[in-house]
């Protein structure tokens, strides 16, 4: 995949993202306001108690103990809304940053693939080139013997046609290990994770058993495209827990 297509696929996917995060931030900066409203209705209802405690009776105090206590509630619930609200943004961002990784990734492993098809063609063109400089040469040194007709010229033309003198292409043309295509540069200290035993990058999955030796998976390593609801075990978990 070309460099434009994978830019243009990656602007298409955040197109809404700045529309998405201004909403949230709206619904935050609204939930502030309405939070300070009720902390302003909660001080002018204490003043009020206080104020008053010695001629308010028991019921009426009670009454302005549970608006107060009530505007608490609210607030706490403006509050919970509102750091999940920030929940939501982080992974709304994180999202495309895990997406952005990937596919730099898939385009930096395309770009080596292309080197190393661009350097065995042009040791391909090179080796010809030198194959037909050498045939050129060789069949002007004969066409030479011919006109000459000597016998030593004779001689040397049967030297110039023996097999074998011309040198064959390279045992080493085309000799690419597969592996070196998909090659990334890492850290050797970067930890590795699941199945495959690579460095963490793209979308990850975390496997419930506290016990679990490998924690992080890949999702593609596990069969997986999108998160699963609920809690998730990686195979050699859920084999374990099938055995119990």
């Amino acid at each position: 995949m070309a460099a434009g297509m994978y830019l243009e696929h990656y602007l298409d996917s955040i197109e809404n993202l700045p529309f998405e995060l201004q909403r949230n931030f709206n619904l935050m900066r609204d939930l502030d306001q309405r939070t300070e409203d009720l902390k302003g209705q909660i001080d002018s209802l204490a003043k009020d108690y206080t104020a008053n405690a010695r001629t308010l009776s028991s019921e009426q105090k009670l009454s302005i103990l549970r608006q107060i206590q009530q505007s608490y509630s609210k607030c706490k619930e403006f509050g919970d809304d509102k750091v999940q609200l920030a929940m939501q943004t982080y992974e709304m961002v994180d999202k495309h940053i895990r997406r952005l990784d990937t596919d730099l990734a898939r385009f930096e492993a395309d770009l080596k693939e292309k080197q190393i098809e661009s350097t065995d063609y042009d040791s391909t063109s090179s080796d010809s080139r030198q194959k037909e400089k050498k045939m050129a040469k060789t069949r002007s040194k004969v066409k030479s013997s011919d006109e000459d007709g000597s016998p030593k010229s004779a001689q040397k033309k049967v030297k110039l046609l023996q097999p074998g003198e011309f040198n064959s292409p390279s045992s080493n043309f085309g000799n690419v290990h597969p592996s070196d295509v998909l090659d990334m540069p890492v850290d050797p200290n970067e930890p590795t994770y699941c199945l495959c035993h690579q460095v963490s990058y793209g979308e990850m999955i975390g496997c419930d058993n506290t016990d679990c030796s490998i924690e992080w998976f890949h999702f593609a390593c596990v069969g997986l495209t999108t998160k699963p609801r609920g809690k998730w075990y990686c195979p050699r978990c859920s084999q374990d827990r099938k055995r119990k």
